[in-house]
């Protein structure tokens, strides 16, 4: 199977210091092992987008020598696909509707395990479950090393259709990753922790599971994630090679002192590139 792999940023604001380190991480492993890099935009969260951010971001990646090899996928237009993915959980059993509000999911510890406490609602919508099973689910990830995660105990059974109507973020993912046939995701650490989830919904769905390979999170000098929406750090793509050669520097990639342009620096980044030696951490502080 050809290699395929993507970067798949949410258009919460303009692209920042910590995204650019996913898409240089997720470029280089791609065009390493001769295979395809795709873009998804991951827009099925409207209160929380920011208007001009998705295309600011798939502007800003061509000027950082970031160039896909097919248009970018919208979330936002792939509800029939999440539709056909939820109906088959639900017809399954393996999706059901639930009431409980968040205070009194807090007083059950903060998760849903297979019981509901409020009583049908036909006055307000539910939102949807997955329910999640007892036992283990393990893979092993190309940096972070073999992750076991007891779901019932440190997800439960967690949404994938929220009360708006909105496609969770974890059925979302994991249909268009099937649709796109990536075999790798490459992404931060802070996405560490749904990979369980996502691969229990690749199996219930009978969708092939992608190897991961989660890059250390970009963390500023008080040890807090940087985010877009917190407009952490954003990068310039009117002046890319600093930040492309902070980015490179952050994966532990050596790179040529004279290259004079984005395209020139990512090909000698390439030519020296090992996804063995990327940097075997959770997080680094910038």
């Amino acid at each position: 199977m050809t290699y395929c792999g993507r970067f798949a940023p949410s258009p919460t604001g303009l692209l920042h210091f910590g995204s650019l380190v996913a898409a240089v991480g997720s470029w280089l492993c791609a065009r390493h092992a001769g295979g395809r890099w795709l873009l998804r935009v991951e827009d099925i969260d409207p209160p929380r987008e920011v208007a001009g951010s998705a295309q600011a971001i798939l502007d800003a990646l061509p000027a950082f020598g970031l160039v896909a090899d097919a248009p970018a996928l919208f979330q936002s237009q792939r509800q029939a696909a999440y539709d056909v993915a939820f109906d088959r959980l639900r017809a399954a059993d393996l999706a059901f509707p639930c009431w409980c509000s968040r205070a009194q999911l807090a007083a059950e510890g903060g998760l849903h395990r297979g019981r509901c406490i409020a009583l049908p609602d036909p006055d307000r919508p539910p939102a949807w479950r997955m329910r999640v099973p007892d036992g283990t689910i393990a893979f092993d990830d190309a940096l972070q090393g073999p992750q076991r995660q007891v779901l019932r105990d440190e997800a439960g059974d967690f949404v994938i259709r929220r009360v708006e109507g909105y496609y969770a973020y974890q059925l979302a993912c994991v249909v268009d990753d099937a649709f796109q046939g990536i075999t790798e995701v490459v992404r931060g650490t802070d996405l560490l922790d749904s990979t369980p989830r996502q691969i229990l919904l690749q199996r219930c769905l009978g969708y092939p599971t992608p190897a991961y390979r989660h890059l250390p999170l970009a963390l500023d000098g008080q040890g807090h994630k940087l985010s877009k929406s917190g407009q952490a750090h954003p990068v310039d793509p009117g002046d890319p090679l600093p930040a492309l050669r902070r980015a490179l520097a952050f994966l532990d990639v050596q790179t040529a002192a004279g290259a004079d342009s984005p395209a020139a620096l990512l090909q000698a980044a390439l030519e020296r590139f090992d996804p063995a030696r990327l940097p075997r951490l959770a997080a680094r502080t910038l």
